[in-house]
């Protein structure tokens, strides 16, 4: 059963860095007239060493996903996430698999070839997954149950966020803010540009910015608060996807930034935790746990309801095809470099 602690950790690492049958999809060679598969004109994967709390505490941890140029730095990152990366799936229950790979973290250096852009580099992950991980896949599409956040009868009640402050031109887009005592911060790359994140780990306290997005809150006292001076609806909607572990998909057609709170007890929280398994879809031998969206728009139970109905909102429980990620085999240690 999750405890407190866990899944205050599980949640704010979230927010730090979204069918009647299956039918088995599996993976088929390629044709033989096929180019080869995208891959990293070099690549240096090693096991992450142990957090040192003093380095956490001190901000120079080597976490997140970086790409400068040609160059891609990814640091301190489970199995779960690269493979999320590499087929692109914002929720960890679409993925199937080994336990282990929650708690198994690596530390990877590769260079893009010539012309390559980053937008290759999930194809480029797949194949490195492959290569050293030896790892094999297959799809399996399901219809999977899922919130549509929409705007409800009487219009959104929504405050427009203050204007975002211009960059400074003059400013490195690479350099780092420093880290405040006692926070463990990080960065990661995401497709609107980089978003940098930092938790508190002694009063429960974190804060994330990135382009369109500025967000501060705590998990303090059996509550998670959070304060959104500044997010769009499709941030929005990945926030209330990582609370409740199930699909939240913007439909609302809103295209501004807003000002939100929110406000969900931690009961709540682990309520929602047990309906889809602490490690959501990660289970020794394979298996996904229940669907957490059953939970949260159980009326009886934890919901979301309460959070969108305050913004003239409100969540439409839907039925979509899902594409799911099992994988067949995949080996600890990867290859030497």
């Amino acid at each position: 059963m999750p405890t407190h602690a866990s899944l205050r950790a599980a949640i704010c690492t979230a927010l730090l860095s979204v069918v009647a049958a299956s039918t088995a999809i599996a993976q088929t060679a390629p044709p033989a007239d096929a180019p080869p598969p995208l891959a990293f004109e070099v690549a240096s994967i090693k096991p992450s060493p142990p957090m040192d709390p003093m380095v956490l505490m001190s901000g120079k941890a080597h976490l997140g996903t970086h790409i400068d140029g040609a160059r891609v730095d990814i640091g301190y990152s489970p199995l779960i996430a690269l493979i999320m990366a590499a087929y692109e799936i914002k929720l960890p229950f679409q993925v199937t698999g080994p336990s282990w790979l929650n708690n198994t973290f690596f530390d990877i250096v590769a260079k893009l070839p010539e012309g390559a852009t980053k937008d290759q580099v999930p194809e480029m992950l797949r194949t490195l997954l492959a290569d050293r991980f030896k790892m094999t896949v297959h799809h399996e599409t399901k219809e999977h149950a899922e919130f549509a956040l929409v705007v409800a009868k009487g219009g959104a009640k929504l405050k427009d966020a203050d204007p975002e402050p211009a960059a400074d031109p003059s400013a490195d887009p690479a350099a780092e803010p420093p880290a405040k005592p006692g926070e463990v911060s990080m960065s990661t790359d995401t497709p609107e540009g980089r978003m940098r994140s930092s938790f508190n780990p002694k009063d429960g306290t974190f804060r994330s910015s990135g382009p369109g997005v500025e967000i501060s809150g705590s998990m303090t006292n059996g509550m998670l608060h959070m304060d959104a001076t500044r997010t769009t609806m499709k941030a929005f909607a990945l926030m209330l996807s990582q609370i409740s572990r199930t699909t939240v998909l913007d439909k609302t057609e809103l295209k501004g930034s807003y000002q939100l709170t929110i406000d969900f007890s931690m009961e709540d929280l682990m309520a929602l935790a047990r309906a889809s398994g602490e490690a959501v879809g990660m289970r020794e031998g394979g298996g996904r746990g229940q669907n957490p969206a059953d939970a949260a728009s159980d009326p009886s139970g934890p919901s979301l309801a309460a959070i969108v109905q305050k913004y003239g909102l409100k969540l439409v429980s839907q039925k979509s095809a899902v594409d799911f990620v099992v994988v067949d085999h995949i080996e600890k240690a990867p290859t030497e470099n």
